[in-house]
């Protein structure tokens, strides 16, 4: 191993030592628009809120967020664990979360007079970042009205 390549994975073992704890759902067979719906109601609460009102919602998004959610929870875990830090799962807090649109899938559907209309079948990118409450270089989530 090169000088170069040692130095990169020595930063890239230290910048996973200070990062949030994240996880990343890709092409989610669900329309971003329907994701975010979901995604705003969480946002900024703890993980223990946020996978109680995603056990109860009624919105099918709920679960494909839940599973990205419990995903960066055992980052989390898993990342504490191999770095020897206490880490306090009650004290986890969603400080970031992004839907983005994902490659579309596109089919044809047959109408009238035998012509074929075409049909977008939307697929959605999660991204969710936790982060501790009370940790240094971490903002607090915003809350309170704008002024």
């Amino acid at each position: 191993m090169g000088a170069k390549s040692q130095q990169r994975a020595e930063q890239h073992r230290a910048d996973r030592k200070a990062g949030p704890y994240q996880a990343t759902q890709r092409s989610a067979r669900q329309s971003p628009y329907k994701m975010r719906l979901v995604i705003d109601e969480i946002r900024g609460k703890s993980v223990n809120d946020a996978l109680a009102y995603l056990a109860f919602s009624k919105k099918g998004a709920a679960k494909q967020i839940e599973k990205t959610l419990r995903s960066a929870v055992a980052n989390a875990e898993h990342l504490s664990r191999e770095n020897n830090t206490a880490l306090d799962v009650d004290a986890l807090y969603i400080s970031r979360t992004v839907v983005n649109e994902g490659p579309k899938l596109k089919r044809f559907m047959p109408a009238a007079m035998g012509r074929a209309t075409p049909v977008q079948k939307r697929t959605s990118h999660i991204e969710i970042e936790l982060s501790e409450k009370g940790a240094k270089g971490v903002k607090a989530a915003k809350t309170g009205r704008k002024r």
